[in-house]
Protein backbone atom coordinates (compact mmCIF):
# COMPACT_ATOMS: atom_id res chain seq x y z
CA UNK A 1 0.00 0.00 0.00
CA UNK A 2 1.39 3.52 -0.68
CA UNK A 3 1.57 6.16 1.97
CA UNK A 4 1.58 4.22 5.54
CA UNK A 5 -0.68 1.31 6.84
CA UNK A 6 -2.59 1.63 10.00
CA UNK A 7 -4.03 -0.59 12.49
CA UNK A 8 -4.12 -1.70 15.94
CA UNK A 9 -0.68 -2.60 16.18
CA UNK A 10 0.34 1.00 15.02
CA UNK A 11 1.51 2.37 11.50
CA UNK A 12 4.14 1.41 9.17
CA UNK A 13 6.51 4.03 8.42
CA UNK A 14 5.52 5.52 5.16
CA UNK A 15 7.13 4.81 1.56
CA UNK A 16 10.14 7.86 0.43
CA UNK A 17 11.08 8.25 -2.97
CA UNK A 18 14.35 6.74 -1.39
CA UNK A 19 13.17 3.32 -0.43
CA UNK A 20 13.84 0.26 -2.85
CA UNK A 21 11.47 0.00 -5.66
CA UNK A 22 11.23 -2.92 -7.96
CA UNK A 23 13.47 -3.22 -11.65
CA UNK A 24 12.20 -6.47 -13.36
CA UNK A 25 14.96 -7.45 -15.50
CA UNK A 26 13.32 -9.28 -19.41
CA UNK A 27 14.13 -12.22 -17.48
CA UNK A 28 12.12 -11.97 -14.37
CA UNK A 29 15.05 -11.24 -11.76
CA UNK A 30 14.99 -7.95 -9.73
CA UNK A 31 18.30 -5.93 -10.04
CA UNK A 32 18.65 -5.21 -6.37
CA UNK A 33 19.76 -7.04 -2.99
CA UNK A 34 17.25 -9.63 -1.16
CA UNK A 35 14.71 -7.72 0.50
CA UNK A 36 14.92 -8.21 4.58
CA UNK A 37 12.30 -10.39 6.21
CA UNK A 38 10.18 -7.23 7.84
CA UNK A 39 6.73 -7.95 9.47
CA UNK A 40 6.68 -4.03 9.90
CA UNK A 41 3.51 -3.73 11.86
CA UNK A 42 3.63 -6.47 13.67
CA UNK A 43 7.20 -5.53 15.38
CA UNK A 44 9.29 -8.49 15.10
CA UNK A 45 11.94 -9.80 11.92
CA UNK A 46 11.19 -11.80 10.10
CA UNK A 47 10.01 -15.74 10.63
CA UNK A 48 13.85 -16.94 10.63
CA UNK A 49 14.08 -13.99 13.10
CA UNK A 50 11.36 -14.32 15.36
CA UNK A 51 12.12 -18.41 15.51
CA UNK A 52 15.85 -17.64 16.31
CA UNK A 53 15.24 -15.05 18.63
CA UNK A 54 12.89 -16.86 20.54
CA UNK A 55 14.92 -20.12 20.72
CA UNK A 56 18.45 -18.04 21.96
CA UNK A 57 16.44 -16.20 24.47
CA UNK A 58 15.10 -19.59 26.09
CA UNK A 59 18.92 -20.85 25.57
CA UNK A 60 20.04 -17.95 27.06
CA UNK A 61 17.69 -18.23 29.95
CA UNK A 62 17.82 -22.20 29.82
CA UNK A 63 13.85 -22.25 30.04
CA UNK A 64 11.96 -25.01 29.45
CA UNK A 65 8.64 -25.18 28.85
CA UNK A 66 5.56 -28.34 29.69
CA UNK A 67 3.09 -28.19 26.80
CA UNK A 68 -0.13 -29.86 27.27
CA UNK A 69 -3.06 -30.72 24.19
CA UNK A 70 -6.08 -30.60 24.20
CA UNK A 71 -8.54 -32.47 21.37
CA UNK A 72 -11.88 -34.55 21.10
CA UNK A 73 -11.90 -37.24 18.04
CA UNK A 74 -14.83 -36.92 16.49
CA UNK A 75 -16.18 -33.91 17.70
CA UNK A 76 -13.76 -31.54 16.15
CA UNK A 77 -10.11 -33.21 16.40
CA UNK A 78 -6.96 -31.61 16.53
CA UNK A 79 -7.89 -29.22 13.76
CA UNK A 80 -5.10 -28.57 11.32
CA UNK A 81 -2.26 -30.63 13.08
CA UNK A 82 -2.53 -28.88 16.24
CA UNK A 83 -1.41 -32.37 18.41
CA UNK A 84 1.89 -31.72 17.00
CA UNK A 85 2.15 -28.00 16.91
CA UNK A 86 5.22 -28.32 19.72
CA UNK A 87 6.95 -30.58 17.93
CA UNK A 88 11.15 -29.66 16.77
CA UNK A 89 10.71 -26.47 19.43
CA UNK A 90 13.80 -26.65 21.53
CA UNK A 91 12.78 -26.62 25.21
CA UNK A 92 9.86 -27.59 24.33
CA UNK A 93 8.42 -31.03 25.81
CA UNK A 94 4.85 -32.41 25.65
CA UNK A 95 3.81 -33.93 28.94
CA UNK A 96 0.24 -34.29 28.47
CA UNK A 97 -2.54 -34.70 25.99
CA UNK A 98 -6.18 -35.12 26.83
CA UNK A 99 -8.81 -36.40 24.95
CA UNK A 100 -12.51 -38.38 25.39
CA UNK A 101 -11.93 -40.88 23.18
CA UNK A 102 -9.45 -43.50 23.85
CA UNK A 103 -8.42 -45.19 20.21
CA UNK A 104 -8.33 -41.27 19.12
CA UNK A 105 -6.45 -40.23 22.51
CA UNK A 106 -3.84 -43.23 22.42
CA UNK A 107 -3.38 -42.29 18.38
CA UNK A 108 -3.00 -38.28 19.17
CA UNK A 109 -0.58 -39.20 21.90
CA UNK A 110 1.60 -41.01 19.72
CA UNK A 111 1.77 -38.34 17.25
CA UNK A 112 2.16 -36.15 19.29
CA UNK A 113 5.02 -37.53 22.09
CA UNK A 114 2.65 -36.84 25.11
CA UNK A 115 4.22 -38.55 28.06
CA UNK A 116 0.68 -39.20 29.70
CA UNK A 117 -2.85 -38.98 28.62
CA UNK A 118 -6.09 -38.14 30.15
CA UNK A 119 -9.63 -38.38 29.14
CA UNK A 120 -10.73 -35.36 31.06
CA UNK A 121 -9.26 -32.12 30.08
CA UNK A 122 -9.90 -30.28 33.13
CA UNK A 123 -8.37 -33.07 35.40
CA UNK A 124 -5.09 -32.57 33.15
CA UNK A 125 -4.51 -29.02 33.27
CA UNK A 126 -5.43 -29.31 37.26
CA UNK A 127 -2.47 -31.62 37.55
CA UNK A 128 -0.16 -30.65 34.79
CA UNK A 129 0.28 -27.56 35.39
CA UNK A 130 1.57 -26.61 31.82
CA UNK A 131 3.18 -23.23 30.57
CA UNK A 132 1.70 -23.78 26.96
CA UNK A 133 -1.71 -25.90 25.64
CA UNK A 134 -2.63 -26.58 22.00
CA UNK A 135 -6.58 -26.60 21.80
CA UNK A 136 -7.10 -28.44 19.07
CA UNK A 137 -10.82 -28.73 18.48
CA UNK A 138 -12.17 -27.09 15.17
CA UNK A 139 -15.37 -26.61 16.63
CA UNK A 140 -15.75 -23.31 19.19
CA UNK A 141 -18.04 -25.53 21.62
CA UNK A 142 -16.31 -25.67 25.27
CA UNK A 143 -13.85 -22.70 23.87
CA UNK A 144 -14.02 -19.92 26.80
CA UNK A 145 -14.27 -22.86 29.33
CA UNK A 146 -11.06 -24.12 27.91
CA UNK A 147 -8.94 -21.10 27.19
CA UNK A 148 -10.13 -20.10 31.26
CA UNK A 149 -8.93 -23.10 32.82
CA UNK A 150 -5.58 -22.68 30.88
CA UNK A 151 -5.46 -18.90 31.62
CA UNK A 152 -6.09 -20.18 35.21
CA UNK A 153 -3.39 -22.92 35.30
CA UNK A 154 -0.74 -20.01 34.12
CA UNK A 155 -0.67 -20.96 30.17
CA UNK A 156 -0.08 -19.64 27.53
CA UNK A 157 -2.40 -21.20 24.32
CA UNK A 158 -2.01 -22.09 20.60
CA UNK A 159 -5.78 -22.71 19.19
CA UNK A 160 -7.39 -23.73 16.31
CA UNK A 161 -9.48 -20.76 14.38
CA UNK A 162 -12.39 -18.93 14.54
CA UNK A 163 -11.60 -17.56 17.99
CA UNK A 164 -15.29 -17.56 18.87
CA UNK A 165 -19.24 -18.45 18.02
CA UNK A 166 -20.17 -14.77 18.83
CA UNK A 167 -18.46 -11.34 19.52
CA UNK A 168 -19.75 -11.12 23.24
CA UNK A 169 -17.98 -14.53 24.06
CA UNK A 170 -14.93 -13.08 21.79
CA UNK A 171 -14.76 -10.19 23.92
CA UNK A 172 -15.31 -12.45 27.26
CA UNK A 173 -11.73 -14.19 26.22
CA UNK A 174 -10.37 -11.24 25.72
CA UNK A 175 -10.98 -10.43 29.32
CA UNK A 176 -9.64 -13.42 30.50
CA UNK A 177 -6.19 -13.31 28.83
CA UNK A 178 -6.21 -9.64 29.71
CA UNK A 179 -6.79 -10.44 33.38
CA UNK A 180 -4.70 -13.66 33.69
CA UNK A 181 -1.88 -11.82 31.76
CA UNK A 182 -1.64 -14.46 29.15
CA UNK A 183 -1.08 -14.83 25.45
CA UNK A 184 -3.01 -16.48 22.84
CA UNK A 185 -1.82 -17.38 19.62
CA UNK A 186 -5.06 -18.38 16.62
CA UNK A 187 -3.80 -20.96 13.71
CA UNK A 188 -3.99 -18.19 11.50
CA UNK A 189 -1.26 -20.14 9.78
CA UNK A 190 -1.02 -18.24 5.96
CA UNK A 191 -0.05 -14.80 7.71
CA UNK A 192 3.31 -16.07 9.30
CA UNK A 193 4.56 -18.19 5.62
CA UNK A 194 7.90 -16.40 5.18
CA UNK A 195 6.71 -16.29 1.69
CA UNK A 196 3.30 -13.89 2.89
CA UNK A 197 5.87 -12.00 4.62
CA UNK A 198 7.96 -11.44 2.06
CA UNK A 199 5.22 -10.15 -0.28
CA UNK A 200 3.79 -8.27 2.50
CA UNK A 201 7.06 -6.40 2.04
CA UNK A 202 7.44 -6.30 -1.53
CA UNK A 203 4.24 -4.94 -1.80
CA UNK A 204 5.01 -2.12 0.74
CA UNK A 205 8.38 -1.19 -1.06
CA UNK A 206 6.50 -0.57 -4.49
CA UNK A 207 5.72 -3.87 -6.31
CA UNK A 208 2.32 -3.75 -7.60
CA UNK A 209 2.49 0.53 -7.14
CA UNK A 210 -0.53 1.63 -5.19
CA UNK A 211 -2.88 -1.00 -3.86
CA UNK A 212 -6.12 0.07 -5.13
CA UNK A 213 -8.41 -3.16 -3.73
CA UNK A 214 -8.16 -6.89 -2.58
CA UNK A 215 -10.31 -9.56 -3.81
CA UNK A 216 -10.91 -12.73 -1.96
CA UNK A 217 -12.86 -16.15 -2.27
CA UNK A 218 -14.02 -18.59 -0.47
CA UNK A 219 -13.95 -22.47 -1.03
CA UNK A 220 -17.18 -22.26 -2.33
CA UNK A 221 -18.04 -26.27 -2.08
CA UNK A 222 -20.87 -27.84 0.12
CA UNK A 223 -20.48 -25.10 3.04
CA UNK A 224 -20.57 -21.98 -0.12
CA UNK A 225 -22.30 -18.99 1.85
CA UNK A 226 -22.67 -18.57 5.42
CA UNK A 227 -20.32 -21.51 6.75
CA UNK A 228 -17.20 -20.66 4.54
CA UNK A 229 -17.67 -17.37 5.80
CA UNK A 230 -17.19 -18.73 9.06
CA UNK A 231 -14.48 -21.36 8.65
CA UNK A 232 -12.42 -20.34 5.42
CA UNK A 233 -13.61 -16.60 5.26
CA UNK A 234 -11.07 -16.47 8.19
CA UNK A 235 -8.28 -16.57 6.52
CA UNK A 236 -9.53 -14.04 3.78
CA UNK A 237 -10.12 -11.48 6.27
CA UNK A 238 -7.59 -11.36 8.27
CA UNK A 239 -5.34 -11.66 5.10
CA UNK A 240 -6.98 -8.38 4.16
CA UNK A 241 -6.11 -6.74 7.45
CA UNK A 242 -2.88 -7.89 6.89
CA UNK A 243 -2.23 -5.82 3.89
CA UNK A 244 -4.86 -3.29 3.96
CA UNK A 245 -5.19 -2.55 7.69
CA UNK A 246 -8.10 -2.39 10.07
CA UNK A 247 -11.38 -1.98 7.93
CA UNK A 248 -13.86 0.76 8.57
CA UNK A 249 -17.08 -0.77 7.68
CA UNK A 250 -18.71 -3.03 5.57
CA UNK A 251 -21.41 -3.76 3.15
CA UNK A 252 -22.87 -7.30 2.46
CA UNK A 253 -25.26 -9.14 0.82
CA UNK A 254 -26.45 -12.44 1.86
CA UNK A 255 -28.83 -14.89 -0.53
CA UNK A 256 -30.12 -18.26 -0.32
CA UNK A 257 -31.78 -19.48 -3.27
CA UNK A 258 -31.58 -16.07 -5.03
CA UNK A 259 -33.28 -14.11 -2.20
CA UNK A 260 -32.37 -12.82 0.69
CA UNK A 261 -32.14 -13.56 4.00
CA UNK A 262 -33.80 -12.73 6.95
CA UNK A 263 -32.64 -13.37 10.35
CA UNK A 264 -35.19 -16.58 10.61
CA UNK A 265 -32.86 -18.46 7.99
CA UNK A 266 -30.40 -18.55 10.44
CA UNK A 267 -29.56 -22.29 10.52
CA UNK A 268 -26.56 -24.60 12.66
CA UNK A 269 -23.37 -25.62 10.06
CA UNK A 270 -22.35 -28.99 9.61
CA UNK A 271 -20.02 -28.41 12.49
CA UNK A 272 -20.77 -26.34 15.76
CA UNK A 273 -19.63 -22.92 14.83
CA UNK A 274 -22.79 -20.92 16.25
CA UNK A 275 -25.52 -19.95 13.74
CA UNK A 276 -24.78 -19.01 9.70
CA UNK A 277 -27.06 -17.88 6.68
CA UNK A 278 -27.53 -18.25 2.93
CA UNK A 279 -25.68 -20.18 0.44
CA UNK A 280 -24.33 -17.04 -1.44
CA UNK A 281 -22.31 -13.69 0.05
CA UNK A 282 -20.72 -10.80 -1.15
CA UNK A 283 -18.98 -8.32 1.36
CA UNK A 284 -17.11 -5.30 0.42
CA UNK A 285 -15.35 -3.43 2.97
CA UNK A 286 -13.81 0.22 3.32
CA UNK A 287 -10.13 -0.33 4.15
CA UNK A 288 -7.50 3.54 5.20
CA UNK A 289 -6.54 4.97 2.06
CA UNK A 290 -9.27 4.36 -0.27
CA UNK A 291 -8.74 0.65 -0.63
CA UNK A 292 -11.57 -1.50 -0.47
CA UNK A 293 -11.26 -5.55 0.08
CA UNK A 294 -14.24 -7.63 -1.17
CA UNK A 295 -15.39 -11.54 -0.19
CA UNK A 296 -17.80 -13.70 -1.88
CA UNK A 297 -18.47 -17.40 -1.29
CA UNK A 298 -21.45 -18.37 -3.95
CA UNK A 299 -23.48 -21.29 -4.23
CA UNK A 300 -22.08 -22.71 -8.07
CA UNK A 301 -22.15 -26.27 -9.87
CA UNK A 302 -20.17 -29.23 -7.85
CA UNK A 303 -16.69 -29.07 -8.67
CA UNK A 304 -16.63 -25.25 -10.32
CA UNK A 305 -15.40 -23.64 -6.88
CA UNK A 306 -11.92 -24.06 -6.03
CA UNK A 307 -11.39 -19.97 -5.86
CA UNK A 308 -10.37 -20.34 -2.82
CA UNK A 309 -7.43 -17.14 -2.98
CA UNK A 310 -6.89 -13.47 -2.16
CA UNK A 311 -5.48 -10.89 -5.21
CA UNK A 312 -4.17 -7.30 -4.65
CA UNK A 313 -4.33 -5.24 -7.30
CA UNK A 314 -2.12 -2.65 -7.48
CA UNK A 315 -1.87 0.72 -9.59
CA UNK A 316 1.26 -1.18 -11.36
CA UNK A 317 0.43 -4.59 -11.26
CA UNK A 318 -1.34 -7.92 -9.54
CA UNK A 319 -0.13 -10.36 -7.16
CA UNK A 320 -2.25 -13.60 -6.37
CA UNK A 321 -2.24 -15.69 -3.77
CA UNK A 322 -4.01 -19.38 -3.47
CA UNK A 323 -4.80 -19.79 0.39
CA UNK A 324 -3.11 -23.02 1.94
CA UNK A 325 -0.68 -24.04 4.60
CA UNK A 326 2.24 -23.78 1.87
CA UNK A 327 1.13 -20.68 0.10
CA UNK A 328 2.92 -18.88 -3.03
CA UNK A 329 2.47 -15.56 -4.78
CA UNK A 330 2.21 -14.88 -7.91
CA UNK A 331 3.21 -11.68 -10.22
CA UNK A 332 1.89 -9.79 -12.75
CA UNK A 333 3.73 -6.73 -14.10
CA UNK A 334 0.64 -5.37 -15.93
CA UNK A 335 -1.17 -1.93 -14.60
CA UNK A 336 -3.76 -2.58 -17.22
CA UNK A 337 -4.47 -6.29 -15.00
CA UNK A 338 -4.97 -7.65 -17.93
CA UNK A 339 -2.25 -10.00 -20.03
CA UNK A 340 -4.69 -10.78 -22.61
CA UNK A 341 -4.65 -7.47 -23.89
CA UNK A 342 -0.65 -6.75 -22.87
CA UNK A 343 0.98 -10.06 -23.18
CA UNK A 344 2.19 -9.89 -19.85
CA UNK A 345 2.55 -13.21 -18.31
CA UNK A 346 2.17 -14.11 -14.17
CA UNK A 347 5.66 -14.82 -12.53
CA UNK A 348 6.35 -16.32 -9.19
CA UNK A 349 7.00 -13.69 -7.04
CA UNK A 350 10.95 -12.58 -7.02
CA UNK A 351 13.06 -13.99 -4.32
CA UNK A 352 10.44 -15.88 -2.72
CA UNK A 353 11.79 -17.55 0.50
CA UNK A 354 10.56 -20.80 1.00
CA UNK A 355 7.74 -21.86 3.81
CA UNK A 356 10.13 -24.75 4.37
CA UNK A 357 11.12 -24.73 8.43
CA UNK A 358 15.05 -24.97 9.09
CA UNK A 359 14.11 -28.31 10.91
CA UNK A 360 12.80 -30.02 8.06
CA UNK A 361 8.83 -29.29 8.61
CA UNK A 362 7.07 -28.37 5.80
CA UNK A 363 3.35 -27.71 5.18
CA UNK A 364 1.13 -27.34 8.37
CA UNK A 365 3.39 -28.19 10.76
CA UNK A 366 5.92 -26.07 9.78
CA UNK A 367 3.03 -23.19 9.92
CA UNK A 368 2.23 -24.46 13.42
CA UNK A 369 5.77 -24.32 14.67
CA UNK A 370 6.26 -21.00 13.58
CA UNK A 371 2.62 -19.30 15.50
CA UNK A 372 4.15 -21.34 18.45
CA UNK A 373 7.65 -20.24 18.45
CA UNK A 374 5.86 -16.46 17.98
CA UNK A 375 3.70 -17.17 20.94
CA UNK A 376 6.79 -18.18 23.10
CA UNK A 377 8.35 -14.94 21.99
CA UNK A 378 5.56 -12.42 23.15
CA UNK A 379 5.26 -14.50 26.63
CA UNK A 380 8.66 -14.02 26.91
CA UNK A 381 8.86 -10.29 26.07
CA UNK A 382 5.21 -9.17 26.84
CA UNK A 383 4.34 -8.32 23.49
CA UNK A 384 1.76 -9.50 21.60
CA UNK A 385 1.66 -12.47 18.94
CA UNK A 386 0.80 -11.36 15.22
CA UNK A 387 -1.33 -13.91 15.37
CA UNK A 388 -2.77 -13.13 18.56
CA UNK A 389 -5.98 -12.71 20.35
CA UNK A 390 -6.90 -9.42 19.24
CA UNK A 391 -6.14 -9.94 15.45
CA UNK A 392 -8.46 -12.74 15.93
CA UNK A 393 -11.55 -11.13 17.46
CA UNK A 394 -10.98 -8.46 14.83
CA UNK A 395 -11.21 -11.13 12.56
CA UNK A 396 -14.88 -12.09 13.39
CA UNK A 397 -15.79 -8.47 13.83
CA UNK A 398 -15.69 -8.67 9.83
CA UNK A 399 -17.45 -12.06 9.85
CA UNK A 400 -20.20 -10.83 11.87
CA UNK A 401 -20.54 -7.76 10.13
CA UNK A 402 -21.33 -9.23 7.09
CA UNK A 403 -24.84 -10.15 8.30
CA UNK A 404 -25.23 -6.68 10.43
CA UNK A 405 -24.91 -5.11 7.48
CA UNK A 406 -27.18 -7.02 5.48
CA UNK A 407 -29.72 -6.85 8.03
CA UNK A 408 -29.80 -3.76 8.13
CA UNK A 409 -29.77 -2.87 4.84
CA UNK A 410 -26.90 -0.55 5.11
CA UNK A 411 -23.14 -0.50 5.71
CA UNK A 412 -22.05 -1.59 9.34
CA UNK A 413 -19.06 0.08 11.24
CA UNK A 414 -15.71 -1.66 12.35
CA UNK A 415 -15.92 -2.70 14.92
CA UNK A 416 -19.25 -3.42 15.66
CA UNK A 417 -20.91 -1.48 18.74
CA UNK A 418 -23.35 -4.55 19.13
CA UNK A 419 -21.87 -7.64 20.15
CA UNK A 420 -24.55 -9.70 20.19
CA UNK A 421 -24.53 -12.18 17.01
CA UNK A 422 -26.70 -10.09 14.63
CA UNK A 423 -28.65 -14.01 13.09
CA UNK A 424 -29.91 -13.95 16.67
CA UNK A 425 -29.65 -17.89 18.82
CA UNK A 426 -30.10 -21.15 17.01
Amino acid sequence: MAGTESGQYGRVRPLTAGRARYRLHAGGRRARKAVHMVLGRRGFLGMAAAGAGAAAARAGEARRYRACVIGHTGRGGYGHGLDKAFQKIPGVSVTALADPDEKGREAAARRAGAARTYADWRAMLGEEKPDLVAIGPRWVEQRLEMITAAAEAGAHVYMEKPLAASLEEADAIVAVAAKHRIKIALAHQVMLAPAIVHLKRCVEEGLIGELLEMRTRGKEDARAGGEDLMVLGTHCCYLMRYFGGAPLWCAARVTRDGRDITAADRRAATEPLGPVAGDSIHATYAFPGGVHGHFASQKVPAGQGGRFQIVLYGSKGVVLVPIGQDPKAWYLDDPLWSPGQTGAQWKPLPEAPSNRDPSGLEGVEAANKRIVEDLMRAAETGGEPAAGVLEGRATLEMIMAVYASHLAGGRAALPPADRRHPLGAL
